[in-house]
């Protein structure tokens, strides 16, 4: 029996909401229906309020202790999820993942530096890097004729050999792919890197996301040498809904990387936990785990739904089911529109708000991204809306 509902609609209009609010700045509009932000329509878990509340109903809001309770929460979920040790002084508080990999390429690389990325991937890797004036260079991946995805690994080593970037950014799970990269796949990145000197980040805040019932591979399972070169960012803000109280944690296993890098992190006060993260991070991961493992379910069943849909009504759109996350990449090609033209589609016909493909690079042309974490009543109303614009073709 469910001890959570996953089907209450929350009204997020008019609260300042980037998932509501921003929409007619974003697609013009405002009367989409809005599946494309990567936060849940969900309340979040009630051990998380309750913590909130219990601290706020204090009146006071000083400078804020970061307890060792808090380290041991952290620790603790790392251990018990991913099966990887981690102490105390391998840890930082991160103020978000992308601005963790923004710190990272600070720090560690320097102007006019490579910083190798595997499109299609999560945007922000290249607008951080490019913002900072890093050149990107392209490891793309390869389409199977399934719809997943595979690392190059030739042209990965030979683009590592003779353009020698000095970071890597991994996205583990991959976004928008939905992939749970294999021990396999790890392994051998990590061989790369530690075989030419690169520094590889590994973005994995969708870890705890994993739908299939297997078990996230952590960069740092990949043995020695991924603990050489990885710096790994989690957190618990995409699956437990808290993304707006800005939570996440860095782990560096290699003491050389971790020192300079901490102490950088510390003096410029980039680290410095406030409340507003510590008190919902730790009950999180100390209470919230029956509340996470039936959010799986009900994303499971929202996928369920969408591919089936598809299949029934709209079967030129075809769903790449994802292995983690509750982002579903499109495959639109079928629709034998140019970009602009699908993009238009969805948002003035359809009234969906989804991201556009080619946001992850020139290898999203032709697909589109769903946010399928919002109520089935939700979802089954867009999806009509699609349905009425498809018919109308």
């Amino acid at each position: 029996m469910s001890r959570y509902s996953f089907d209450k609609i929350l009204n997020r209009r008019g609260k300042g909401d980037i998932k509501y609010d921003d929409l007619d700045a974003r697609y013009g509009r405002s009367d989409l229906y809005p599946l494309w932000v990567a936060d849940m329509d969900f309340e979040v878990a009630p051990e998380i309020l309750d913590a909130i509340r219990e601290r706020v109903k204090l009146g006071e809001f000083g400078y804020a202790k970061v307890n060792d309770s808090y380290w041991t929460a952290v620790i603790n979920w790392i251990s018990g999820h991913f099966g990887i040790k981690v102490s105390r002084e391998e840890l930082s508080y991160i103020p978000g993942i992308v601005k963790g990999i923004a710190y990272a390429i600070n720090f560690f690389t320097k102007k006019g530096d490579k910083i190798l990325i595997q499109p299609p991937v999560y945007h922000p890797f290249r607008l951080v890097a490019e913002g900072n004036d890093r050149q990107v260079i392209n490891n793309p991946l390869i389409m199977n004729s399934d719809g997943t995805y595979s690392m190059d690994f030739f042209n990965l080593e030979e683009t590592v050999k003779f353009e020698r970037p000095k970071m890597m950014i991994l996205c583990n799970p991959h976004n928008p792919g939905g992939l749970r990269w294999s021990l396999e796949d790890l392994c051998r990145v990590a061989d790369i890197a530690a075989k030419y000197d690169m520094i590889v980040i590994s973005d994995e805040i969708h870890a705890d996301l994993v739908l299939s019932g297997e078990s996230h591979n952590c960069f740092f399972q990949a043995g020695k040498e991924a603990e050489k070169v990885g710096i790994v960012f989690g957190a618990p803000s995409k699956t437990f809904n808290i993304p707006g109280l800005v939570s996440s944690w860095s782990v560096i296993k290699n003491e050389k990387l971790r020192d300079d890098f901490y102490k950088w992190l510390s003096v410029n006060e980039f680290n410095d936990a406030p409340f507003t993260s510590v008190i919902p991070t730790e009950a999180a991961y100390n209470y919230g785990e029956p509340w996470r493992k039936e959010l799986i379910g009900y994303i499971n069943g929202n996928i369920d739904y969408v591919d089936d849909f598809f299949k029934k009504y709209i079967p030129q759109i075809k769903v790449i089911r994802p292995e983690a996350s509750f982002l579903v990449w499109l495959d639109c090609r079928d629709m034998k529109m140019t970009q602009k033209e699908l993009v238009d589609f969805f948002v003035n016909k359809a009234h969906l708000a989804l991201n556009d493909g080619s946001m992850f690079g020139d290898e999203g042309i032709g697909f589109m991204r769903m946010n399928v974490a919002t109520s089935r009543s939700f979802l089954a109303e867009a999806l009509e809306s699609l349905k009425r614009a498809y018919d109308q073709l």
